[in-house]
């Protein structure tokens, strides 16, 4: 484990890349894969389209439209994640991929999000897709930390990130933060998956619950890990690890190896358990009637109950393989620079909006490492995984930086082309060094190809 790095400590990119956009025109996409069909799978958050885009001329088609897809303005719902069987394209009968979308669970009433994951059968001939069948639905939803990617284990099961709703924050301060609460009995046998806030669940195709998943409470559910915040990174190693990345509030967005049955601390821990800049003030447990417009990032009130992380209970705690970043408890986050409601783009966090893990040898020095795309700073950050796979070693090493949000990312099976999708708009850190709405490429798709070291 890496100890204490501060967010200055970064490594300069030293391989050299050409860059270009493939397509542009995307509403927000969201979850970028390489089909099987050598075509790039997309999911776009904002129109609800899952699209077909090819590689040589950015030529798209529109795969399906999910009709009851929910995706409000400034909020984190939509149709987010995707998974592509890899049997899908290659003549097999089983031409399926998966997607996991918001909607309005009872449209004649107060809006009321939901999300649910749905399969989709492909047709080749038409390149279209049909037969929407629901897996799962009513599991919670929020403008906030919605998580939602979704892959497909090696395993043959589904696994899909649930956030913690937003709770505890902003608009949300006064819902709790229900990450460590885990499902019951009764709660399962009425399909009540309001616990599946803040959770990592695996699922089998069918959408039920997968014999070994891990017993929790005495409870078998969908749940396979808990204790997130919002974990919108999720991919498997070539030996079947998995890895996850995190959003952290202020600091320490977290790196984890994802185990069955473990609890990742929040909110009660951050990061690697340090009592390092972070204390667990429950807004929603205030002595004094909780107000949403009196929360602050910067100063808990004594009227909210805080707990420091070294006092907390915490049963089956896994810690993260890194943060992005740790800080001490001195560091200042009010930096002038950034004052005002978007000072959050100055605080030492990444903004980590997606993972891959790279094993190919398309680019020397690069095999074995995870890939993690930047909202805050248009960039991408590597780190070297050690022989074991348990542990980074060094970096992060910066690469590819522009004045984008990118969310997500996917390598051509060449090894040496990347392709990474970029937020039609949304904070950013701009040229000035100040918080910037202005982006470069909005709604596109960039290509990367590595030429030389």
């Amino acid at each position: 484990m890496l100890g204490v790095l501060e967010a200055s400590a970064f490594g300069a990119q030293r391989e050299s890349f050409d860059r270009d956009v493939v397509a542009r025109g995307l509403q927000n996409p969201w979850d970028i894969t390489f089909g099987p069909d050598s075509y790039l799978w997309v999911t776009e958050k904002t129109s609800g389209r899952v699209t077909r885009v090819r590689p040589s001329d950015g030529r798209k088609k529109t795969v399906v439209t999910i009709p009851d897809n929910l995706a409000t303005a400034k909020a984190q719902d939509g149709l987010l994640g995707m998974a592509v069987d890899p049997r899908a394209i290659r003549g097999s009968r089983n031409r399926y991929f998966y997607v996991s979308s918001s909607y309005d669970a009872d449209p004649s009433r107060r809006l009321d999000r939901r999300q649910k994951i749905t399969r989709y059968t492909y047709n080749a001939r038409t390149q279209t897709a049909r037969g929407a069948v629901d897996l799962i639905t009513g599991m919670p939803a929020s403008n906030d930390h919605n998580s939602g990617r979704l892959v497909l284990g090696p395993d043959r099961r589904l696994y899909y990130t649930i956030g913690d709703q937003g709770g505890n924050q902003f608009v949300n301060t006064c819902k709790a933060i229900r990450s460590q609460d885990l499902p019951t009995a009764a709660q399962l046998a009425a399909q009540d998956w309001q616990t599946y806030q803040g959770k990592i669940l695996r699922l089998d195709l069918d959408g039920s619950v997968p014999a070994d998943n891990p017993e929790l409470n005495g409870v078998r559910s969908h749940v396979y890990t808990y204790g997130h915040r919002n974990a919108q990174g999720l991919a498997f190693g070539p030996d079947g690890t998995l890895y996850s990345s995190e959003h952290g509030p202020k600091s320490d967005d977290e790196v984890n190896i994802i185990e069955a049955g473990k609890n990742y601390g929040w909110p009660l821990v951050l990061g690697y358990r340090d009592d390092r800049a972070y204390v667990y003030g429950n807004w929603s447990a205030a002595s004094t009637p909780c107000r949403a417009s009196e929360y602050s990032d910067y100063e808990i009130p004594d009227s909210v109950p805080q707990q420091k992380e070294t006092d907390a209970t915490v049963p089956n705690f896994a810690p993260p393989i890194r943060t992005l970043f740790t800080v001490a408890s001195s560091h200042d986050f009010t930096r002038p620079l950034c004052a005002g409601e978007d000072g959050f783009i100055c605080w030492p966090t990444a903004g980590p909006s997606s993972l891959e893990v790279y094993s190919a040898r398309g680019v020397p020095g690069w095999r074995n490492s995870l890939l993690i795309p930047s909202l805050k700073y248009g960039r991408l950050y590597r780190l070297k995984l050690n022989r074991s796979g348990d542990d980074t070693t060094g970096g992060p090493i910066q690469s590819w930086a522009t004045f984008n949000r990118y969310r997500d990312l996917a390598v051509a099976p060449d090894g040496r082309t990347f392709y990474v999708s970029t937020d039609s708009g949304g904070f950013l850190r701009g040229r000035s060094g100040r918080p910037s709405t202005k982006v470069d490429d909005p709604g596109v798709i960039f290509r990367f190809r590595y030429t030389r070291r």
